[in-house]
């Protein structure tokens, strides 16, 4: 922060944006408006700043005393989901011009009885006549004059966008560059080229990815120059910056498309990161839960990323953020089949709501909460009902409990059902999380489970607990921490190159020229932002798979023998083995240089051991039972050392904690409070063998989860295209006389001969199976669909 000027971190979201402005004298004030407010301002990020600096609605917004303007915004991402973005024209090698349009062959929804493919986002493709072979060999060379000829027609039409993507272009650019610069003589006015935007292998993905960027820049260029607008430029040295998926700050003129798409969750993961940090805690499972979804990340010392991912449809080769989305949220809606519970994945939304919002929405997570008593109605703002000044319904979400009751004829109380729809939405969570941390190696018994968003403290103690967690952080802004991670997030630059080249001495002398060249520019590009190479960190990796493999890991560049041993390691904690003498090669390089942080001093009091009276009581329903709860509604009065014991109920601005019973909160010297399990987790049990509907949809998820994650690790270790790509395989669970428990939505056609093969492994091989034994066959009388197919 300049001496004097004023601060703003902004994370524009789909329903609210977030406001977080630091004054002059370095107070934190936050600020909440809804994101489309047309009859009362144009733009929200705009109208909470005015309102922050005390500015009338149409008032100039005096940019020399706001030292730094930071911000997320999902007008990329909505762009995208909405297909919203500008007119754009391809231009491709001949004969690839529906190469995109196929893609990769996966059928993502295999039960879909009406496949409906995600819409392109080009609207014309121009296939040109050039081709460079692997190895560099100019076959055909590029026809400028042809080129412009089969541009102008399309201009005349009025596109103004063009993605350019040639086959190999990412180790020879000299076509795209001359195709760029016909296409810039004729006019248009965004020009994105496969080599610049993601200079990797793949023609799909990169190909993918580079329409992304010329069909969103434009429209991100366009509010972008309208942000600037309004915060005006009097020669002040006002910096406006906006938030990359990577999780890194980067210069309005420099932010594109491609980097824009989880631009807001990305703040959510750095604030998460940051706050933890100031706790104490250095390794984290990131938990934000909202009303419609819950979005999880892991943090095990390094921020991670995705560098292939697929948002809307459209495959990307572009770092950003590893977050994990799940519909579980506080509007999820709450089903009953007459034979089990299920949650979600629809929602109710915003209108008409939980049942419990007096618009005669159905019942939902949040109505579960309410019957529980972990929501308590006076605690909530009188914002509902016609005139907009009622409490929460606690009436009608008993009455329609009480009818769910009458349905389920199982003896179980209204209270009783409500648990049971938690728990089922609390493994749904826990399932989420264990897709980014578990699955991928990770053992998370130590973690913090840093919990922010509106729904997240009500069910952060069961949610830990299914993890077998110990602990709980929730910082004072949870409900805002998105737009907090803006102010604490660093000036982020990364460059990426293809290599494909073995790893091995001669290799790491030749790539080593190319590294340094990466790091320059990458260091450059942050020095223009303001910050001097001297107090940058830089980040030179590689990119590492086995021969044959399409799953590459990244490793820190240091020397032959410690990377081999750092590639083992993580290949092993990812996968379970490692392949012994294989060659390892070198995918791509990656440098990235940050600096320039906010550096947030958060006031620190030494804590004092204390307790403090309650406001209230309440009866809260856990463990089968009822409880007497305490509850504190006054977080303002917390002080650092206070200790609530379990069950008991938090109320803040923004959201409600609940300390489960065997749970105890502590606030820290900053304000934070930490919850950690202090009475043991009873002994799990035998639950009997009378089928029993709220613990048969948490035992299916739990087993489908493992069938997932078996597909998971067989198509990142595969060689076969069929598998990695297509994915045309099957992964399933079976019982001890080979009847299936569980199967992921993998291809059908295998499941009806896969009961029959496990069967005749059995019987062949009974008593002599020992666990860790492998079968394999594809015999068609004992159960193999062709002889190309292994079960």
């Amino acid at each position: 922060m300049t001496q004097g000027k004023w601060d703003f971190w902004i994370d524009r979201g789909g329903t609210f944006t977030d406001l977080i402005g630091r004054n002059p004298n370095g107070r934190i004030i936050p600020h909440k408006l809804l994101s489309e407010n047309p009859e009362a301002y144009p733009d929200a990020a705009i109208q909470g700043i005015r309102d922050l600096m005390g500015l009338q609605k149409n008032e100039t917004i005096p940019s020399g005393q706001i030292s730094t303007v930071k911000m997320g915004t999902t007008v990329a991402t909505n762009a995208l989901l909405e297909r919203k973005g500008d007119e754009t024209a391809l231009i491709t090698t001949q004969g690839f011009g529906d190469a995109l349009a196929i893609g990769y062959q996966a059928r993502p929804d295999i039960f879909a009885q009406e496949i409906i493919k995600p819409s392109l986002l080009y609207s014309q493709v121009v296939e040109v006549a050039e081709r460079v072979r692997a190895d560099g060999t100019v076959e055909i060379t590029l026809s400028a004059e042809e080129l412009a000829a089969a541009l102008q027609p399309i201009y005349a039409r009025g596109l103004r966008s063009v993605a350019i993507c040639f086959m190999h272009a990412y180790a020879f650019p000299r076509h795209e560059e001359l195709a760029a610069g016909v296409a810039r003589n004729i006019g248009f006015t965004q020009i994105s080229v496969s080599h610049q935007v993601s200079p990797l292998m793949k023609y799909v993905g990169r190909g993918d990815t580079t329409v992304v960027d010329a069909y969103l820049s434009p429209i991100l260029s366009r509010y972008v120059q309208q942000v600037a607008a309004e915060l005006g430029s009097d020669g002040s040295n006002m910096q406006l910056m906006f938030m990359m998926s990577s999780g890194g700050l980067t210069a309005a003129d420099m932010f594109q498309g491609k980097d824009a798409i989880l631009s807001g969750p990305a703040g959510g993961v750095v604030g998460a990161v940051e706050t933890s940090a100031m706790a104490g805690f250095g390794k984290i499972i990131g938990f934000d839960m909202g009303g419609t979804s819950t979005d999880v990340s892991h943090y095990g010392g390094t921020l991670e990323r995705a560098f292939e991912t697929k948002v809307a449809g459209v495959r990307m080769q572009a770092p950003m953020m590893r977050i994990h989305t799940v519909a579980a949220g506080g509007g999820s809606i709450l089903h009953f089949d007459g034979t089990r519970y299920v949650v979600g994945p629809d929602s109710a939304g915003a209108n008409p709501g939980p049942a419990c919002y007096r618009r005669d929405g159905p019942l939902t997570v949040t109505d579960a909460n309410v019957m529980v008593g972990k929501l308590q109605p006076q605690n909530f703002p009188a914002i509902f009902g016609p005139g907009q000044d009622q409490m929460l319904d606690r009436d009608i979400v008993t009455e329609k409990f009480r009818k769910l009751v009458k349905h389920t004829d199982d003896g179980r109380s209204p209270e009783e059902i409500a648990a049971g729809f938690l728990k089922i939405a609390v493994e749904n969570m826990a399932n989420a999380i264990k897709t980014i941390s578990v699955q991928r190696g990770y053992d998370i018994s130590g973690y913090a489970l840093t919990c922010f968003g509106g729904a997240g403290g009500q069910h952060a103690c069961a949610v830990a607990d299914a993890l077998g967690m110990q602990t709980v952080h929730i910082h004072p802004h949870s409900g805002i921490l998105s737009a907090y991670g803006m102010g604490l997030a660093n000036i982020r630059a990364s460059r990426t190159q293809a290599v494909a080249k073995p790893l091995s001495e001669g290799s790491l002398d030749l790539i080593v020229p190319q590294l340094e060249e990466l790091i320059n520019t990458a260091r450059a590009e942050v020095e223009a932002q303001g910050v001097n190479k001297s107090a940058q960190r830089t980040f030179p990796r590689l990119h590492l798979r086995y021969e044959g493999t399409d799953s590459p890991l990244e490793v820190d560049f240091t020397d032959l023998t410690k990377m081999t041993k750092d590639f083992e390691e993580a290949h092993r904690a990812r996968f379970g083995f490692v392949f012994e003498g294989k060659q390892i090669v070198i995918e791509a390089l990656e440098v990235e240089s940050v600096g320039g942080g906010a550096g947030i001093d958060e006031p620190f009091t030494e804590p004092t051991a204390h307790t403090r009276q309650a406001d209230a009581q309440a009866q809260v329903f856990a463990d089968g039972k009822w409880h007497n709860a305490v509850v504190h509604s006054r977080r303002e009065e917390f002080n650092p050392g206070l200790t609530i014991r379990g069950p008991a109920l938090i109320v803040e601005p923004h959201q409600t904690i609940v300390i489960e019973p065997g749970w105890q909160g502590y606030v820290t010297g900053h304000s934070h409070v930490v919850l950690t399990r202090v009475v043991p987790l009873p002994k799990s049990h035998a639950i009997g063998t009378d089928a029993d509907p709220m613990m048969l949809e948490v035992f299916n998820n739990l087993f489908m989860s493992i069938a997932e994650q078996m597909g998971l690790t067989l198509q990142n270790t595969a060689y076969s295209v069929n598998i990695k790509e297509r994915l045309d395989f099957s992964c399933a669970v079976f019982a001890s006389d080979g009847s299936l428990v569980a199967n992921a939505p993998h291809m059908p056609v295998h499941l009806g001969s896969m009961d029959r093969s496990v069967e005749s492994i059995i019987a062949q091989n009974k008593g002599n199976m020992r666990p860790g034994d492998v079968f394999a066959l594809n015999a068609p009388y004992n159960g193999g669909t062709h002889l190309p197919d292994i079960t």
